[in-house]
Protein backbone atom coordinates (compact mmCIF):
# COMPACT_ATOMS: atom_id res chain seq x y z
CA UNK A 1 0.00 0.00 0.00
CA UNK A 2 1.26 3.62 -0.45
CA UNK A 3 1.51 5.28 2.88
CA UNK A 4 2.50 8.99 3.54
CA UNK A 5 5.22 8.46 6.56
CA UNK A 6 8.09 10.24 8.52
CA UNK A 7 10.48 9.34 10.51
CA UNK A 8 11.96 12.38 12.14
CA UNK A 9 9.97 15.36 13.06
CA UNK A 10 10.52 18.69 11.38
CA UNK A 11 8.34 20.70 8.49
CA UNK A 12 6.61 19.33 6.05
CA UNK A 13 9.46 18.44 3.77
CA UNK A 14 9.81 15.25 6.25
CA UNK A 15 6.61 13.49 4.71
CA UNK A 16 6.96 10.67 2.03
CA UNK A 17 5.34 8.80 0.37
CA UNK A 18 6.32 5.10 -0.18
CA UNK A 19 5.05 1.35 0.20
CA UNK A 20 4.07 -0.28 3.04
CA UNK A 21 3.02 -3.99 3.84
CA UNK A 22 -1.05 -3.60 4.49
CA UNK A 23 -1.30 -4.42 8.02
CA UNK A 24 -3.03 -7.21 9.87
CA UNK A 25 -5.69 -6.26 12.44
CA UNK A 26 -4.73 -7.24 15.79
CA UNK A 27 -7.16 -8.48 18.78
CA UNK A 28 -10.27 -5.82 18.73
CA UNK A 29 -8.94 -3.69 15.21
CA UNK A 30 -10.24 -3.55 11.98
CA UNK A 31 -8.46 -2.83 8.77
CA UNK A 32 -9.60 0.03 6.70
CA UNK A 33 -9.27 0.69 3.35
CA UNK A 34 -9.04 4.54 3.58
CA UNK A 35 -11.08 7.27 1.04
CA UNK A 36 -10.52 10.04 2.44
CA UNK A 37 -8.51 11.65 5.24
CA UNK A 38 -9.09 14.70 7.18
CA UNK A 39 -5.62 17.36 7.99
CA UNK A 40 -6.27 19.06 11.52
CA UNK A 41 -3.57 21.73 13.42
CA UNK A 42 -2.70 19.09 15.73
CA UNK A 43 -1.18 17.15 12.32
CA UNK A 44 1.58 19.67 11.58
CA UNK A 45 2.07 20.05 15.22
CA UNK A 46 3.03 16.82 16.31
CA UNK A 47 4.61 16.58 12.61
CA UNK A 48 7.13 19.07 14.01
CA UNK A 49 7.47 18.13 17.88
CA UNK A 50 5.56 15.29 18.76
CA UNK A 51 7.87 12.14 19.68
CA UNK A 52 8.32 8.91 18.17
CA UNK A 53 7.68 5.83 19.86
CA UNK A 54 7.86 3.42 17.18
CA UNK A 55 10.64 5.25 15.07
CA UNK A 56 7.71 6.17 12.56
CA UNK A 57 4.50 7.71 12.01
CA UNK A 58 1.45 7.95 9.35
CA UNK A 59 -0.31 11.27 9.90
CA UNK A 60 -4.08 12.00 10.54
CA UNK A 61 -6.37 11.24 13.63
CA UNK A 62 -9.27 11.78 11.21
CA UNK A 63 -10.82 9.82 8.26
CA UNK A 64 -13.47 8.03 6.69
CA UNK A 65 -13.19 4.62 4.48
CA UNK A 66 -14.54 1.20 4.18
CA UNK A 67 -13.79 -1.43 7.03
CA UNK A 68 -11.95 -4.50 5.04
CA UNK A 69 -11.24 -6.86 7.86
CA UNK A 70 -11.58 -7.66 11.66
CA UNK A 71 -8.87 -9.20 14.58
CA UNK A 72 -9.87 -11.77 16.92
CA UNK A 73 -13.10 -10.28 18.80
CA UNK A 74 -14.76 -8.46 16.70
CA UNK A 75 -17.47 -9.16 14.96
CA UNK A 76 -17.49 -10.13 10.96
CA UNK A 77 -20.67 -8.18 10.45
CA UNK A 78 -18.75 -5.43 10.47
CA UNK A 79 -16.74 -5.92 7.25
CA UNK A 80 -17.87 -3.79 4.66
CA UNK A 81 -19.21 -0.77 6.52
CA UNK A 82 -18.76 2.47 5.73
CA UNK A 83 -16.89 4.13 8.97
CA UNK A 84 -15.60 7.75 9.72
CA UNK A 85 -12.80 7.15 12.12
CA UNK A 86 -11.31 9.19 15.71
CA UNK A 87 -8.34 9.52 17.00
CA UNK A 88 -6.31 6.78 15.23
CA UNK A 89 -3.04 8.01 15.66
CA UNK A 90 -3.26 9.39 19.23
CA UNK A 91 -0.39 7.40 20.91
CA UNK A 92 -0.62 5.35 17.84
CA UNK A 93 1.66 4.50 14.52
CA UNK A 94 -1.03 3.94 12.29
CA UNK A 95 -2.65 7.87 11.13
CA UNK A 96 -5.10 7.68 8.16
CA UNK A 97 -3.19 9.22 5.57
CA UNK A 98 -2.54 6.08 3.78
CA UNK A 99 -4.49 3.32 1.65
CA UNK A 100 -4.81 1.19 4.62
CA UNK A 101 -4.77 1.62 8.25
CA UNK A 102 -5.61 -0.05 11.53
CA UNK A 103 -7.65 1.14 14.46
CA UNK A 104 -9.28 0.16 17.80
CA UNK A 105 -12.53 -0.88 16.47
CA UNK A 106 -14.58 1.62 18.93
CA UNK A 107 -12.67 3.81 16.63
CA UNK A 108 -14.23 3.52 13.86
CA UNK A 109 -18.02 4.27 13.50
CA UNK A 110 -20.53 3.89 11.10
CA UNK A 111 -20.95 6.53 8.74
CA UNK A 112 -24.15 5.26 7.20
CA UNK A 113 -24.91 6.93 3.63
CA UNK A 114 -23.22 10.44 4.67
CA UNK A 115 -20.05 11.27 2.47
CA UNK A 116 -16.78 10.07 2.67
CA UNK A 117 -15.74 13.68 2.71
CA UNK A 118 -17.80 14.33 5.54
CA UNK A 119 -16.77 11.31 7.51
CA UNK A 120 -13.31 12.64 7.41
CA UNK A 121 -14.55 16.20 9.02
CA UNK A 122 -15.96 15.00 12.48
CA UNK A 123 -13.02 13.75 14.38
CA UNK A 124 -11.22 16.22 16.31
CA UNK A 125 -13.22 19.29 15.59
CA UNK A 126 -17.03 18.00 15.91
CA UNK A 127 -15.51 16.06 19.09
CA UNK A 128 -14.04 18.85 20.47
CA UNK A 129 -17.11 21.40 19.42
CA UNK A 130 -19.33 19.18 21.82
CA UNK A 131 -16.90 18.78 24.33
CA UNK A 132 -17.17 22.34 24.60
CA UNK A 133 -20.97 22.65 24.45
CA UNK A 134 -21.29 20.05 27.32
CA UNK A 135 -18.93 20.85 29.86
CA UNK A 136 -20.34 24.32 31.33
CA UNK A 137 -22.00 23.55 34.29
CA UNK A 138 -25.65 24.58 32.86
CA UNK A 139 -25.47 22.91 29.99
CA UNK A 140 -26.54 19.17 29.47
CA UNK A 141 -24.03 16.20 29.29
CA UNK A 142 -25.64 15.01 25.92
CA UNK A 143 -26.62 17.15 22.62
CA UNK A 144 -29.72 16.01 20.58
CA UNK A 145 -32.40 18.30 19.15
CA UNK A 146 -34.03 20.29 21.73
CA UNK A 147 -31.13 20.22 24.09
CA UNK A 148 -30.02 23.63 24.07
CA UNK A 149 -33.14 24.98 22.85
CA UNK A 150 -33.01 27.83 25.85
CA UNK A 151 -29.47 28.42 25.71
CA UNK A 152 -27.33 31.52 23.74
CA UNK A 153 -24.46 30.52 22.81
CA UNK A 154 -21.24 32.54 21.44
CA UNK A 155 -18.82 30.65 19.03
CA UNK A 156 -15.82 33.14 18.80
CA UNK A 157 -14.18 32.39 15.54
CA UNK A 158 -17.26 30.77 13.68
CA UNK A 159 -15.54 30.33 10.61
CA UNK A 160 -12.88 27.74 11.43
CA UNK A 161 -13.22 23.79 11.51
CA UNK A 162 -14.08 23.73 15.05
CA UNK A 163 -16.20 27.12 15.04
CA UNK A 164 -18.06 25.25 11.71
CA UNK A 165 -18.99 22.22 14.18
CA UNK A 166 -19.95 24.35 17.08
CA UNK A 167 -22.41 26.17 15.32
CA UNK A 168 -23.87 23.10 13.12
CA UNK A 169 -23.85 21.10 16.91
CA UNK A 170 -25.44 24.32 18.54
CA UNK A 171 -28.22 24.53 16.21
CA UNK A 172 -28.84 21.09 15.63
CA UNK A 173 -29.83 21.11 19.36
CA UNK A 174 -31.80 24.38 18.87
CA UNK A 175 -29.43 26.99 20.55
CA UNK A 176 -29.65 30.56 19.30
CA UNK A 177 -26.30 30.77 17.86
CA UNK A 178 -24.20 33.85 17.88
CA UNK A 179 -20.58 33.86 16.12
CA UNK A 180 -17.47 36.05 15.56
CA UNK A 181 -15.94 36.51 12.72
CA UNK A 182 -12.84 39.17 10.97
CA UNK A 183 -13.93 39.59 7.80
CA UNK A 184 -17.49 39.59 5.18
CA UNK A 185 -16.78 36.71 3.42
CA UNK A 186 -15.85 35.00 6.79
CA UNK A 187 -19.41 36.30 7.83
CA UNK A 188 -20.97 34.25 4.95
CA UNK A 189 -19.59 31.13 6.01
CA UNK A 190 -20.59 31.44 9.14
CA UNK A 191 -23.95 32.22 8.41
CA UNK A 192 -24.65 29.62 5.92
CA UNK A 193 -23.13 26.73 8.60
CA UNK A 194 -26.43 28.34 10.95
CA UNK A 195 -25.45 30.80 13.38
CA UNK A 196 -28.58 33.08 13.97
CA UNK A 197 -26.56 36.08 14.15
CA UNK A 198 -22.78 37.15 13.24
CA UNK A 199 -20.51 39.93 14.50
CA UNK A 200 -17.57 40.96 12.74
CA UNK A 201 -15.17 41.81 15.63
CA UNK A 202 -12.95 44.22 13.29
CA UNK A 203 -15.66 46.54 12.50
CA UNK A 204 -18.29 46.11 15.25
CA UNK A 205 -18.34 45.96 19.26
CA UNK A 206 -18.75 42.41 20.03
CA UNK A 207 -20.00 42.81 23.67
CA UNK A 208 -22.15 45.66 22.80
CA UNK A 209 -23.81 43.95 19.40
CA UNK A 210 -23.86 40.16 22.01
CA UNK A 211 -25.86 42.04 24.89
CA UNK A 212 -28.24 43.43 22.15
CA UNK A 213 -29.38 39.42 21.42
CA UNK A 214 -28.12 38.27 25.09
CA UNK A 215 -29.06 40.71 27.64
CA UNK A 216 -28.80 38.68 30.18
CA UNK A 217 -25.59 37.09 28.86
CA UNK A 218 -24.66 33.96 27.08
CA UNK A 219 -24.44 30.35 28.44
CA UNK A 220 -21.44 28.88 27.05
CA UNK A 221 -18.51 30.37 25.09
CA UNK A 222 -16.71 28.81 22.38
CA UNK A 223 -13.28 30.08 22.42
CA UNK A 224 -10.60 29.47 19.85
CA UNK A 225 -8.16 33.06 21.47
CA UNK A 226 -8.72 33.52 25.06
CA UNK A 227 -5.89 35.74 25.38
CA UNK A 228 -7.15 38.73 22.36
CA UNK A 229 -10.49 37.79 23.81
CA UNK A 230 -10.53 37.24 27.66
CA UNK A 231 -11.38 40.70 28.26
CA UNK A 232 -14.98 40.53 26.16
CA UNK A 233 -15.70 37.15 27.41
CA UNK A 234 -15.77 38.30 31.12
CA UNK A 235 -18.39 41.26 30.08
CA UNK A 236 -21.03 38.31 28.19
CA UNK A 237 -21.43 35.25 30.78
CA UNK A 238 -24.32 35.08 32.38
CA UNK A 239 -24.57 33.67 35.83
CA UNK A 240 -22.81 30.05 36.12
CA UNK A 241 -21.65 30.63 32.26
CA UNK A 242 -18.59 28.86 30.86
CA UNK A 243 -15.80 30.11 28.57
CA UNK A 244 -14.78 26.68 26.84
CA UNK A 245 -11.08 27.16 25.48
CA UNK A 246 -10.11 24.90 22.78
CA UNK A 247 -7.07 26.63 21.30
CA UNK A 248 -4.25 29.38 21.92
CA UNK A 249 -4.63 31.54 18.73
CA UNK A 250 -3.26 34.72 20.10
CA UNK A 251 -0.84 33.68 23.12
CA UNK A 252 -0.65 31.15 24.87
CA UNK A 253 -0.78 32.63 28.42
CA UNK A 254 -4.19 34.60 29.99
CA UNK A 255 -5.22 37.23 32.20
CA UNK A 256 -8.34 36.67 34.05
CA UNK A 257 -10.00 39.49 36.65
CA UNK A 258 -11.65 37.10 39.85
CA UNK A 259 -14.13 39.16 41.20
CA UNK A 260 -16.05 39.72 37.82
CA UNK A 261 -15.76 36.15 37.33
CA UNK A 262 -16.39 35.06 41.37
CA UNK A 263 -19.29 36.44 41.39
CA UNK A 264 -21.27 35.28 38.56
CA UNK A 265 -19.57 31.75 39.09
CA UNK A 266 -18.12 31.32 36.41
CA UNK A 267 -16.29 28.54 34.70
CA UNK A 268 -13.07 28.42 32.30
CA UNK A 269 -12.95 24.89 30.71
CA UNK A 270 -9.97 23.95 28.78
CA UNK A 271 -10.22 21.65 26.37
CA UNK A 272 -8.42 19.13 24.73
CA UNK A 273 -10.49 16.12 22.93
CA UNK A 274 -7.24 13.76 23.53
CA UNK A 275 -7.49 14.31 27.16
CA UNK A 276 -10.89 14.49 28.06
CA UNK A 277 -12.35 12.35 30.41
CA UNK A 278 -13.36 9.10 28.53
CA UNK A 279 -17.30 9.07 29.21
CA UNK A 280 -17.70 12.90 27.55
CA UNK A 281 -15.81 11.57 24.64
CA UNK A 282 -17.96 8.62 23.92
CA UNK A 283 -20.84 10.97 24.50
CA UNK A 284 -19.60 13.39 21.82
CA UNK A 285 -19.22 9.98 19.19
CA UNK A 286 -22.55 8.75 19.85
CA UNK A 287 -23.95 12.39 19.71
CA UNK A 288 -21.91 13.27 16.56
CA UNK A 289 -23.20 9.92 14.90
CA UNK A 290 -26.33 10.83 15.69
CA UNK A 291 -26.72 14.52 14.54
CA UNK A 292 -24.54 12.82 11.22
CA UNK A 293 -27.63 9.88 10.83
CA UNK A 294 -30.75 12.84 11.22
CA UNK A 295 -28.62 14.97 8.23
CA UNK A 296 -28.02 17.77 10.97
CA UNK A 297 -24.36 17.51 9.35
CA UNK A 298 -22.90 19.01 6.12
CA UNK A 299 -20.16 20.03 4.68
CA UNK A 300 -18.64 21.94 1.29
CA UNK A 301 -19.23 25.86 0.80
CA UNK A 302 -22.65 26.05 1.10
CA UNK A 303 -22.16 25.05 4.81
CA UNK A 304 -19.84 27.45 6.01
CA UNK A 305 -16.97 25.04 5.45
CA UNK A 306 -15.15 24.92 2.00
CA UNK A 307 -13.29 21.35 1.21
CA UNK A 308 -10.12 21.81 -0.07
CA UNK A 309 -8.64 18.41 -1.70
CA UNK A 310 -5.40 16.73 -2.02
CA UNK A 311 -4.10 13.70 -3.62
CA UNK A 312 -2.06 11.58 -1.20
CA UNK A 313 1.47 12.35 -3.02
CA UNK A 314 0.53 15.55 -2.25
CA UNK A 315 0.38 15.20 1.61
CA UNK A 316 3.15 17.96 2.37
CA UNK A 317 0.97 20.21 0.50
CA UNK A 318 -2.07 19.45 2.13
CA UNK A 319 -0.45 19.93 5.72
CA UNK A 320 1.30 23.31 4.61
CA UNK A 321 -1.79 24.47 3.90
CA UNK A 322 -3.47 23.92 7.22
CA UNK A 323 -0.53 25.42 8.67
CA UNK A 324 -1.02 28.51 7.06
CA UNK A 325 -4.53 29.22 8.05
CA UNK A 326 -6.71 27.63 4.91
CA UNK A 327 -10.04 28.23 6.04
CA UNK A 328 -12.52 25.44 5.74
CA UNK A 329 -11.45 21.67 5.85
CA UNK A 330 -8.37 20.00 4.14
CA UNK A 331 -8.94 16.59 2.74
CA UNK A 332 -6.41 14.04 1.55
CA UNK A 333 -8.04 11.90 -1.13
CA UNK A 334 -6.20 8.41 0.13
CA UNK A 335 -7.60 5.65 -1.78
CA UNK A 336 -5.51 5.55 -5.19
CA UNK A 337 -7.96 7.24 -8.01
CA UNK A 338 -11.14 6.81 -6.87
CA UNK A 339 -12.82 9.42 -5.87
CA UNK A 340 -14.47 10.27 -2.37
CA UNK A 341 -18.43 8.64 -2.51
Amino acid sequence: MKAIVYERTGDASVLQLIDRPVPEPGPGEVLVRMAVSGVNPTDWKARRQWPLPAGWQIPGQDGAGVIEAVGEGVDQILIGARVWLWEAAWQRPWGTAAEYTVVPVRHAVRLGSASFDLGACLGIPFLTAHRCLTAGEYMPDKLHAGALSDHTVLVQGGAGAVGNAAIQLARWADACVIATVSSAEKAQLAAAAGADFVVNYREQDVVEEVRKIAPDGVHTIVEVSAARNAATDVQLLRPGGAVCVYADDGGAEVTLPIRPLMVPNARWQFVLVYTEPKAAKAQAVTDVSAAVAQGAIRVGEEAGLPLHHYSLGAAAAAHKAVEDGAVGKVLITAAGDEQPA
